[in-house]
């Protein structure tokens, strides 16, 4: 405590600011001193008031913020560290929580999730800042998921449906294609006015450098914002990454806009809450990690959603990444991400190796409320052909023991095994959603019924081709398309 005097009372000199509005009275201010500090945590003492949540100030310069309260002393994760912290430092309260500047100016930059920038350039210049936490909207300010959210790729858009608004998680073990499929699906956001966010957590800087020069080679970095969290970055930054992300994307969806954020990794995210809760001595729960690990998840990924009209009518869709060990889906982390999340889209390492790509696991892929968005034409066309596909992949056992089939049987497998190879696609090349529709109805017409495997991409390409050059939309008649289709594959020969 602190008693403020003027020894020489009160000026008679009125100037503005100056001694004339000074006044006896107390100051009381809380300082507390660093007890220790290491692996991007401190311990401090003398700061009763401490809250949850709350920044902390340094006298070094250096940043914190309040993550463990005890009886004498509280825990904090360390935001920025200057070379002079040591034991002993001064330390204030500021009663303010973590906000991050939000706004049109970060679309096409890359930024840490404190909002410092990483490419070089100027500091954003932006009028909003928006608390990294804050609680998910309330039912009444929900809408259905009712549009779709095109990711370019053949299988998910047809099979495997997302809608603006909701939460898909992608899962598979490591490099098996997850983040490439992200990518793929931020490049084909390109015209259709979606912001992306993607956050980066924990990857090495080659990586980081990769995903970010991609984006820009495609021309998507003018509608995305690069969040990184770098893997030699503190574990406090990891930790708060992806809600740095949601904040960004939470702005522009208050304001009507729809947008996309990816979340790669939340596995990384969750290794990086669990360093933070065993340092700051949490009791562990199963696999070493926090008890409130589900809840970590849950408030963050329920943030995303569709607004109703009157709360602005945007929409957040999120895809978080998670990675398995040899397929097991069924172990901790992996099942809290599916039973939060509407959905899943499995990559699998065998798919992969047999060159299968994207390498996506139909039997373990599903989207629960994607189909109610789905293109009323995109549904007609697929309709049973997950069903016909996953009767394929079962009947093709079969014929690995060389038995003979019958002449129908013998048709379902040509036939799958055709629509198996038009689910091929190479990375960086999305497609869209009139191709999609263009490739269903001649499948569904029979057309790839009696050609070879090794003829059917010359025959996309053609389709793809007629595609860009024709006018037909998604919504014209089922005739229209069948009768450009044919005449797309009749041109250069009956395929």
């Amino acid at each position: 405590m602190e008693v403020e005097r003027n020894p020489a009372g009160p000026s008679p000199i009125a100037e503005p600011g100056g001694l004339s509005h000074y006044r006896f009275g107390l100051r009381i201010a809380e300082q507390g001193s660093v007890l220790s500090i290491g692996d991007g945590i401190a311990w401090i003492k003398g700061l009763p008031s401490a809250a949850m949540d709350e920044i902390l100030h340094f006298e070094d310069g250096s940043r914190g913020l309040v993550f463990q309260l005890a009886d004498d002393r509280a825990g904090a994760i360390l935001l920025q560290q200057t070379g002079a912290l040591t034991a002993g430092v001064a330390v204030y309260l500021s009663g303010q929580r973590l906000a991050i500047a939000t706004g049109e100016a970060l679309l096409g930059r890359v930024i840490d999730p404190l909002g410092n920038v990483l490419d070089g350039g100027p500091p954003p210049e932006c009028r909003h800042r928006r608390d990294l936490e804050v609680p998910s909207p309330p039912i009444v300010a929900r809408d259905f998921v009712a549009t779709p959210l095109y990711t370019g790729n053949k299988m998910i858009d047809t099979l495997i449906p997302v809608g603006k608004g909701q939460r898909q998680l992608i899962i598979g073990d490591n490099a098996v294609g997850k983040s490439a499929l992200a990518i793929d699906t931020v490049i084909n956001q390109k015209g259709k006015d979606v912001r992306c966010i993607y956050v980066i957590i924990g990857q090495k800087r080659s990586s980081v450098v990769n995903t970010i020069e991609t984006l820009r080679r495609a021309g998507a970095m003018e509608h995305t914002t690069v969040v990184v969290a770098e893997a030699t970055a503190m574990p406090g930054l990891k930790y708060l990454a992806p809600f740095a992300g949601c904040a960004v994307a939470e702005t522009w969806m208050g304001q009507g806009n729809d947008t996309l954020v990816i979340y790669d990794d939340l596995t990384t995210h969750a290794r990086a809450y669990r360093e933070l809760a065993l340092l700051l001595r949490r009791p562990p729960g199963r696999e070493a990690y926090p008890g409130d690990i589900f809840y970590l998840h849950s408030r963050l990924l329920e943030r995303s959603t569709h607004l109703a009209p009157a709360h602005g009518g945007g929409s957040m869709t999120a895809l978080p990444i998670i990675e398995t060990e040899q397929g097991e889906i069924a172990s901790y982390i992996p099942t809290n991400l599916i039973s939060i999340t509407d959905g899943q889209i499995h990559l699998d390492q065998r798919l992969f190796a047999s060159g299968f790509l994207p390498a996506i696991n139909v039997t373990r892929s599903v989207s629960r409320i994607g189909g109610k968005a789905q293109h009323p034409r995109i549904k007609q066309e697929a309709g049973r052909m997950k069903l016909d596909y996953l009767q394929f992949l079962e009947l093709e056992v079969f014929t690995r023991f060389g038995s003979r089939l019958e002449a129908s049987m013998e048709a379902k497998i040509r036939r799958g095994r055709a629509l198996r190879e038009i689910f091929k696609q190479d990375r960086l090349s999305p497609l869209p959603i009139e191709f999609q529709l263009a490739w269903m109805v001649a499948f569904n017409e029979g057309m790839f019924d009696n050609i070879g495997i090794e003829t059917i991409p010359a025959c996309l390409e053609r389709i793809k081709a007629g595609v860009e050059n024709s006018e037909l939309g998604i919504g014209d008649s089922r005739e229209q398309w069948l009768k450009s289709v044919t005449d797309w594959l009749q041109r250069e020969g009956q395929p």
